[in-house]
This record gives structure tokens, C-alpha cells and sequence, in this order.
């Protein structure tokens, strides 16, 4: 990670963390980098949330690329894997992506997407980031060189349509929840559902800048599960503010996330010789259940570090063709290059109607182990983390819960915090092995 980018591009509070200058110079740094390399017109490609400040940024993004030399197509309000999209199949120099993901309103973020639809190189970013901090010049086009915009809703059309070729089954009959997050998947979702023929019901669709992610969508998935339970709905489909995410959940109520979905999903690829290297890409942080359901089944599976962009990562360097993250983050490799939160709940009504069974039916086999996790705010957590007693005090709870569970410690990415998960057969005994290593954390004086 750089000092201004993360691992899922620039991101904080509008006007404090990230404010409209940065936005100018990075629309002005890419429309002269890509111009300048392609010896061509660039082309970049902007999508936007529905936050008030991504108005602001989009403006200043575009004030930068045109005065660059850049010409700046406008989808207007879309999703994250929309601009992923577009970018690669309509052979723009780069995307960019006016979001902060499930972030309040008040934050947004800046997610730039190469010409493949993958998230953007560090080679790249760490060049944008020396300009950011004034250390290359770059110089403004003049005359005809000059950028335009051009208006390219059309683009946001042909994604839907995308969306709905990959259905094989009509939604006919079928009662559909689907909670918008009064985000990016307002304008999307519903015509998607409405036109492969669900009985398509909508909450959290009404945008109005400041109510993104706010009690709706993936984040606070117990709003939809009232509303599928107190509807009688067949099942519903939650998505965060840029909808790169999705969770789920039964006419019965229960909720189902991405480990669920990885599971669903993978084992309904195995059993259709479809699962490429018989092989599931997971994070560190996916429940212990989940690999132990995927060893009865003979399936195998990869753990990375935490991030789609790491699960992606690995599915292109070993040629796999599904992985994901807990909190809902799905790639299907060969549909997409990024996590797509309604392509994720169209593969899940798949595999409903190809089996004809509800998803609490299909994740029937997975046990989902009790899991534990604190946060402990620490002076230094490198100095924690590598700290004698506090990594025998792991090892001793590892040792202690054997095959039967497991012991998960790590720094945070964005705080100062020491993160101490535990996965055991009972919450009792997670709380108490969790608490276990944080007392020894206290005792050696790393604690704030």
C-alpha cells in the first residue's frame, strides 16, 4: 500500500482525507500517463455512487483528464464491476470509480481500474502518488488537444445486458428481495431481476446523498432479513454502497454469507466439472466450517490475505476459476475480473432453480463454527504481533484446540488495532481463548 492509496484505492472523509485537489491532479496525471504511453487520444471511463460528494469528485476528475488531453466518458451513477466492465470490453486506457464502498456517506474514494477491468497496478499508483506529492511536472494540453467528455450512459445498458445473458434459467414465480443500499445498485438491480421475470421487491432504492449504506444494504443485512421473513419471499439479495458485494438470505430468514456462497457455488461447480483445479479461493479470515465442509467434499481451497484484490490475485496466478471473502465479495474469473454483487445473486438464483432447493437447503452441510473477535488498540502493532509471550500465548491455544477449531491473530490494515479471532466449537470456549491471548497482549504493556 501507498501513502495515499490502500488496497482498494484512495479512500476517506470528502474534503478532509480526500478532497477535490487530489481528484484534479489524479484525472491530470492519467490523461497525460496514458496519452502519453499510447501515443493516442486516452480514453478513461468514470462511474459513480450516489454519495453528494461524488458529484464534486467526478467534476474535478474530469476537469483534470480533459485539461491533460484525456477525453472522460461518463456512466454516470453505477457500480464498481460496471466500470470493470467497460473497461475492458470497450478498450478504455483506464477506469475510475467515484466510491468508499460501505463507508458512510461522508467518506468516498477514488478505485482506479486498469485496462483489463483489474484494479490498477502499484507501479502505476506509486507513480500517480509522486505526482500527488509534487515530484514529477506534468504539462496541460493546449489547442485541439484539449479533452471533451462524452456522455456514456449506454455503457451502464450494454453491462445490464450482460448481466441478464448469463442467466440460463427465467426468474418466473419466484418472490425476490432486493435492498439497494441507496447506493449504485438502485438503477440496476431491479431492471436486471424484472426482466428475467422474478417478482421483483425493492427496499433502500431512493438516493439522496446522504443516505447511502445508512441502516440498509450488506452492512445491516437484519433489514432485509425482516423484510424477505415479514413479505413471504422467496429469498433476498443485500448489496453495499457500490454493490462490488452481496449477501443473501432464505424465505426462512437465514442469512447467508460469502463463505456460504462460496460453498453453494463451488460445490455446484464440482459437481458439474466445472470447478477448475478443484480449487476455492478464500481469505485468512474465512470460517473454519467452511474448509472443513470442503474437506468431505475432496474440494480444495487457497487462503490469502484479506482483500478481494489478493483473492484475485491468486485465482490469475494458479488458474482458478471462483473465490471470495466472507463479507460477500464474489469473482467468478470467467464472468469478471473484480467482485460483482448482483452477478453473485444472479449464481445464486442458478443454482436454486437448477437443483430446485432454497439456498438454506444448499448450505444445509455446512456447520458454521462459533467465532470469536476482539479488537485491541495497541502502541505498535509490529512490536505486538512479534512480541515472545504474546505469540506463545497463541501457539499454547492452537495447540489447545488441535483439528477442532482455530487461533487467527493480525495487525490492521487501517488502525491501530491487533485483531485476535478464535473459531471453536463453542462461543464459550472462543471467548475464552480470545480473551486468554489479549490478557497476555495487557500484561506486556502493548496496550493503549
Amino acid at each position: 500500500m501507498g501513502k495515499y492509496f490502500g488496497t482498494d484505492g484512495f479512500r476517506g472523509e470528502a474534503n478532509v482525507d480526500l478532497n477535490y485537489e487530489h481528484a484534479v491532479k489524479i484525472g491530470r496525471f492519467l490523461g497525460w500517463y496514458y496519452g502519453k504511453n499510447v501515443g493516442k487520444k486516452c480514453r478513461v471511463v468514470i462511474g459513480k455512487d450516489t454519495r453528494r460528494s461524488s458529484y464534486m469528485f467526478e467534476y474535478a476528475l474530469v476537469a483534470g483528464l480533459t485539461a491533460s488531453g484525456a477525453d472522460a466518458y461518463l456512466m454516470h451513477v453505477t457500480t464498481t464491476p460496471s466500470v470493470s466492465y467497460a473497461a475492458r470490453t470497450d478498450e478504455f486506457d483506464c477506469g475510475i470509480m467515484i466510491s468508499a464502498s460501505h463507508n458512510p456517506y461522508y467518506d468516498n474514494g477514488i478505485k482506479l481500474i486498469n485496462s483489463n477491468g483489474e484494479k490498477m497496478d502499484e507501479e502505476t499508483i506509486l507513480k500517480i502518488e509522486e505526482y500527488l506529492d509534487g515530484k514529477v511536472e506534468v504539462p496541460l494540453a493546449t489547442k485541439e488537444e484539449i479533452g471533451c467528455t462524452v456522455d456514456y450512459v449506454a455503457g451502464r445498458n450494454r453491462y445490464v445486458g450482460y448481466l441478464i445473458s448469463l442467466a440460463v434459467y427465467s426468474f418466473r414465480g419466484v418472490k425476490v428481495g432486493l435492498d439497494c443500499s441507496n447506493g449504485s445498485a438502485w438503477q440496476i438491480a431491479k431492471n436486471v431481476f424484472d426482466a428475467l421475470g422474478a417478482q421483483t421487491y425493492v427496499i433502500n432504492a431512493k438516493p439522496d446523498g446522504l443516505n447511502i449504506n445508512t441502516n440498509c444494504g450488506s452492512t445491516h443485512i437484519e433489514v432485509l432479513q425482516k423484510y424477505v421473513v415479514d413479505n413471504g419471499l422467496d429469498v433476498g439479495f443485500a448489496y453495499d454502497g457500490d454493490a462490488d458485494r452481496c449477501l443473501a438470505v432464505c424465505g426462512d430468514g437465514k442469512i447467508i454469507d460469502g463463505d456460504m456462497i462460496l460453498y453453494i457455488y463451488g460445490t455446484y461447480m464440482k459437481e458439474r466439472g466445472k470447478l477448475l483445479n478443484n480449487t476455492v479461493v478464500t481469505t485468512v479470515m474465512s470460517n473454519f466450517g467452511l474448509y472443513k465442509a470442503f474437506d468431505e467434499l475432496g474440494i480444495n481451497y487457497e487462503k490469502t490475505a484479506v482483500g478481494d484484490k489478493y483473492v484475485y490475485e491468486n485465482m490469475v496466478a494458479n488458474g482458478h476459476r471462483i473465490g471470495g471473502e466472507q463479507s460477500g465479495h464474489i469473482i467468478f474469473s470467467k464472468y469478471a475480473t473484480t467482485g460483482d454483487g448482483i452477478m453473485t445473486s444472479l449464481k445464486l438464483m442458478e443454482v436454486m432453480l437448477a437443483k430446485k432447493m432454497t439456498l438454506s437447503q444448499l448450505c444445509e452441510p455446512f456447520k458454521v463454527f462459533p467465532q470469536v473477535l476482539k479488537n485491541v488498540r495497541v502502541k505498535n502493532k509490529a512490536d505486538a504481533r512479534a512480541d515472545e509471550k504474546v505469540s506463545a500465548a497463541v501457539a499454547a491455544v492452537a495447540a489447545k484446540l488441535g483439528e477442532d477449531g482455530r487461533i487467527l491473530v493480525r495487525e490492521s490494515g487501517t488502525e491501530p488495532v491487533i485483531r485476535v479471532m478464535v473459531e471453536a466449537s463453542s462461543k464459550e470456549l472462543c471467548e475464552s481463548y480470545v480473551d486468554e491471548v489479549i490478557e497476555v497482549i495487557k500484561a506486556q504493556g502493548h496496550t493503549v
